[in-house]
């Protein structure tokens, strides 16, 4: 049987891991709260922790020895979780675009 990650490495591993979901999903709503506050630290905070994202990302692929196509993926993830949550906002925006909210249909009639 093939052991990818020596049993050392494995706790590095798992909170590499861990810390990836945590950090991207801290840059995604860092992120979304800076456009809606228009708050310039918030978003270096989201920079930040896309930051600290990468840095989990070459942590796991050094620790658990990607390669070839394994570091396509990482980096194919890296350059996703950069862009998914720009592109989200940008579709939220325009699909709200000319809403109000606080009405219904009903009311305006």
């Amino acid at each position: 049987m093939i052991e990818p990650v020596a049993l050392k490495d494995f706790f590095i591993t798992f909170f590499a891991s861990a810390l990836i979901i945590l950090a991207g999903a801290a840059y995604a709503l860092l992120y979304a709260w800076s456009k809606v506050t228009a708050n310039s630290r918030i978003r270096l905070a989201a920079y930040g922790a896309y930051l600290v994202l990468a840095a989990s990302v070459a942590e796991l692929s050094i620790t658990a020895h990607f390669s070839s196509y394994w570091l396509i993926i990482s980096a194919t993830m890296l350059v996703g979780y950069f862009f998914a949550p720009i592109g989200i906002w940008h579709l939220c925006v325009k699909t709200h675009a000319g809403h109000d909210l606080t009405t219904t249909e009903e009311d305006k009639l």
